[in-house]
């Protein structure tokens, strides 16, 4: 009998001391602070990987095409990777038809005049987004020695940091009539056309 009452005693106590028995409480852990958003930058002109074509009727047949190798400059971006500003200089001793003598001509007075106007400008004054997410840059666009305003359409192809820098990149495209900036060589004739389509593609690496 009194085995008995002493295990329902030691029960008792035990049951007791595991009520009263109060495990910490757990609180949840505090949640790590959301990624701030990519601060605006600025991107420098990656000369190896970007370039300007452009493209003129020839001959009332075909699309006669060129490029220039060198350019510089910047590009500025916002937190949210929407393109702000550009400032773009393209040497004109860079074009490349993958023709010396054409390249020459090309260089002379008859059409862009390298050693009086070493460069092709632009200057952006606005950029705005459009309805389909692309944008569309507002600027002083300089060539031959005139400055007029032109409008750009920009297509971001990406921002990325793949080891070798933060880099951004676009396309421009826009066009121009020759004769707007003084270049009026072979419209008399026609083998010329006046309209000149431009490609910008734009590779820059932060600063």
């Amino acid at each position: 009998m009194r085995k008995t009452i002493a295990s329902a005693s030691i029960l008792a106590l035990a049951t007791c001391a595991l009520v009263g028995f109060r495990a910490p409480v757990q609180t949840a852990a505090t949640p790590a602070p959301a990624a701030s958003a990519a601060e605006a930058a600025t991107y420098g002109i990656d000369n190896v990987h970007s370039h300007a074509m452009f493209r003129v009727h020839h001959l009332g047949a075909g699309q006669f095409w060129g490029r220039f190798n060198d350019i510089s400059g910047s590009m500025s971006f916002d937190a949210a990777g929407a393109p702000t500003a550009f400032d773009i200089s393209v040497a004109v001793e860079s074009v490349d038809t993958a023709e010396p003598r054409l390249d020459n001509h090309l260089k002379s007075p008859d059409f862009f005049n390298a050693k009086e106007f070493p460069a092709l400008t632009f200057k952006s004054t606005k950029v705005s987004r459009n309805a389909d997410g692309n944008f569309v840059a507002v600027g002083d666009f300089s060539m031959h020695g005139v400055t007029r305003e032109i409008s750009a359409a920009i297509e971001v192809t990406g921002l990325a940091d793949m080891g070798m820098g933060a880099r951004a990149g676009v396309e421009a495209i826009f066009t121009v009539k020759r004769s707007d900036f003084g270049m009026k060589y072979g419209l008399d004739k026609g083998t010329l056309g006046d309209s000149v389509r431009v490609t910008v593609a734009l590779e820059g690496v932060k600063k």
